[in-house]
């Protein structure tokens, strides 16, 4: 991904527009897309819709993300794009940790792990080089930025 691109994406402008209108939008588009498009286009980063009970609504709650593969799972980063609170997802993952992905072609149900300090030292580099805005988000805030494994079920 190009440096502009980068500088672009991590402005505070675009956090909010990504907050607050493509936050709502993306996950119903890119179901409907199968996996194809975002409010932006085609995706430029790998993405999931991932969908997870609320830990104090019970209610299903879908987020789009970027995602990393690795080692035949995916993982997911709570940056929030820097904000000084983790994101909400995080805390309904932990809570109810069976959650459905949408993938571009497919849909299926995965477990969310999360992990630990030293597995996620062991692959920051491999989610800094699929996501350099992680770079600038993680100047952003002094919390521990969370890292989460998404690993298949079986079907």
């Amino acid at each position: 991904m190009n440096s502009f691109v980068v500088r672009l994406t991590t402005t505070r402008a675009f956090a909010w527009v990504i907050k607050h209108v493509a936050s709502r939008l993306d996950p119903m588009i890119f179901r409907a897309t199968n996996g194809r498009l975002t409010s932006m286009g085609p995706a430029p980063l790998p993405m999931v819709a991932m969908t997870a009970i609320g830990r104090r609504s019970g209610t299903p709650r879908t987020v789009q993300l970027a995602a990393v593969e690795h080692e035949g799972d995916h993982l997911i980063v709570a940056s929030a794009m820097g904000q000084a609170r983790h994101p909400d997802w995080r805390y309904n993952i932990e809570a109810n940790p069976e959650v459905e992905l949408q993938m571009r072609g497919e849909r299926f149900r995965a477990r969310a792990l999360a992990l630990t300090d030293d597995d996620k030292r062991r692959v920051w580099p491999a989610i800094l080089r699929a996501i350099p805005q992680l770079r600038i988000y993680a100047t952003r805030t002094d919390r521990n930025i969370r890292v989460f494994r998404l690993r298949r079920l079986p079907p």
